[in-house]
């Protein structure tokens, strides 16, 4: 019988070990997952208030049009 008693203590320990050690695990996990929305939140942000500078180049390429007419303008009036 001591043998029976004896094989559930250290059963009992060894699953309170166990538990012991993946808890704070899963509670990691879990902050980890938190943090992870988020930051994946905070780059959805950033995708959509960036997503204008995607048409920059063509903003560029316009105002050197623009701005090269107007030059053009100002050579043929003189100035």
């Amino acid at each position: 019988m001591t043998g029976w008693v004896i094989g559930y203590a250290v059963g009992v320990v060894v699953v309170l070990v166990l538990v012991a050690l993946v808890v704070p695990i899963l509670r990691l996990a879990h902050s980890i997952g938190q943090e992870a929305k988020m930051i994946d939140d905070s780059l959805q942000d950033s995708v959509r208030n960036t997503a204008a500078l995607a048409k920059l180049t063509e903003t560029i390429e316009h105002a050197e049009v623009i701005v090269a007419g107007l030059h053009r303008g100002r050579t043929r009036l003189g100035g």
